[in-house]
């Protein structure tokens, strides 16, 4: 009777984690209602393959440049949002003679589900619209940079520590690893440290999710590329101290720029904001004239 308790109790509890996990991941997924058309730019749409079988939606938006083979940007939303949350850099860079890659990340926008989106997850998209570049004979370039936005700047950074083809990285207010941002949430919500650790062996036990593993300052060491740490001073979401982590990790190669006064999402209202993301740009991935 005991063992039987024992084994009601277990399933309860994975009942009650898998709910809290469910929970944890809910948001509601938004498609785009704006295209680069609004704003006189031409663009296509395109499908990227994903490593699940499924695919990326994505606008393909070519260089305004007359060089033979201008570099690539590949531009990555952040947690519940989608390519329309790109369309400042789009308008900014796009007439610098950028060809810009922008997607959808699973679970978002118009790209196809997956059951836990992370850091992860994000990072095998940003991997694949990385190849999609590189096997096309039509949309090839020899230079490709990123620029990411919190979870998909994390993204961003492991990115780089994967694939050598990446020469340069902008980020703004990414996380150096899930863990310490789910832990703080936790902390905000006073909910006990024993749970959020016992639910992240969860994860890893049930769903072979490692956030160490997946974590950007696990990977940055790896990165060739140089990378410019764009962060809020006052980001609430994703806290300065991250940023300071993965500068610590790498500092050989890596800038840190905290933007005064600015939080998780408003980076780009500073007025210097978009001069710092054109000056790191022409220095590691310069359009030719």
């Amino acid at each position: 009777m005991t063992i039987l308790w024992l084994i009601v109790v277990l399933v309860i509890l994975i009942l009650l984690l898998d709910r809290g996990i469910e929970k944890m991941y809910h948001y509601k997924k938004r498609a785009h209602r704006d295209t680069p058309a609004k704003y006189e730019i031409d663009f296509d749409e395109i499908e990227i393959p994903s490593t699940d079988g499924g695919s990326l939606y994505g606008w393909w938006i070519p260089s305004t440049s007359s060089a033979l083979s201008a570099p690539t940007l590949i531009l990555t939303h952040g947690w519940s949002r989608n390519v329309q949350r790109m369309m400042p850099y789009i308008q900014d860079l796009h007439p610098k003679g950028y060809n810009l890659l922008v997607f959808d990340a699973r679970n978002h926008g118009s790209s196809t589900p997956t059951p836990q989106p992370t850091v992860g997850t994000f990072t095998e998209d940003i991997l694949c619209a990385v190849n999609y570049l590189q096997a096309s004979e039509e949309l090839a370039s020899s230079k490709i940079g990123l620029i990411g936005l919190s979870i998909g700047g994390g993204a961003s950074i492991a990115s780089a520590g994967h694939n050598e083809a990446i020469s340069s990285v902008i980020t703004v207010g990414a996380m150096a690893h899930p863990i310490r941002v789910m832990s703080r949430q936790f902390d905000e919500r006073n909910i006990p440290k024993f749970i959020g650790s016992f639910l992240f062996f969860y994860m890893r036990m049930r769903y072979g999710i490692d956030f160490n593993e997946i974590a950007p300052i696990t990977l940055i060491p790896n990165a060739k590329a140089d990378i410019l740490l764009i962060h809020g001073e006052n980001d609430e979401i994703i806290c300065l101290e991250q940023a300071e982590n993965l500068l610590a990790a790498r500092p050989e190669k890596t800038e840190l720029w905290v933007v005064p006064e600015k939080g998780h999402s408003d980076c780009h209202f500073h007025e210097a904001f978009w001069e710092r993301v054109e000056k790191f740009l022409e220095k590691t991935l310069p359009v030719e004239k």
